[in-house]
């Protein structure tokens, strides 16, 4: 599954501090381009053509897609998960477990047209603790109505999100 498969629509998870008028921003629009512009750790690194920003994205051995990137305006960082494990992502709130460290979420349900039956969703953090625990964890439990769901692998996020920075920089330039 690549970056161009997920695009499209899909459940967005709204950080409790982020407001609701930036939520459109947070997914590229269906005719976005985008180059891949390394790997890292086992994560991809691409570049938004139109928003002239990058994104990471990794496949876990579960087949859970986790993908982080910034908003259009790049105020706010974005993390999506997505699974094909037989969920039902209902509106509400989204239980996030990074190595049992807790973080909540709004959720809006919105699943369709996802590619290979995959579920998932954004979340929008402007919390610079939520970035710092991401890089330094390795695992994360996404919880949605605070059930037991289903665990995505974080491995190799620091050095994935440093080069991710690194592109950014180049493409501001």
């Amino acid at each position: 599954m690549s970056v161009k498969n997920v695009i499209g629509s899909a459940a967005l998870l709204t950080w409790l501090t982020a407001g609701a008028g930036i939520a459109s921003e947070v997914i590229p629009s269906a005719d976005a381009t985008f180059s891949k512009w390394g790997e890292e750790e086992g994560w991809t690194i691409y570049v938004d053509e139109s928003r002239g920003s990058c994104l990471i994205e990794r496949e876990d051995e579960n087949s859970n897609v986790v993908q982080m990137g910034l908003t259009e305006d790049q105020k706010f960082g974005y993390l999506g998960v997505f699974t094909q494990a037989d969920l039902k992502f209902k509106d509400g709130k989204v239980h996030l477990l990074l190595d049992e460290k807790p973080y909540y979420a709004d959720a809006r349900a919105k699943t369709k047209n996802l590619a290979e039956g995959y579920k998932g969703g954004y979340i929008l953090a402007n919390n610079p603790n939520f970035v710092d625990d991401v890089m330094k964890r390795y695992t994360m439990i996404v919880m949605p109505e605070d059930k037991a769901a289903f665990q995505v692998s974080l491995d190799g996020t620091f050095k994935a999100i440093e080069a991710a920075r690194k592109c950014n920089v180049e493409q501001a330039n």
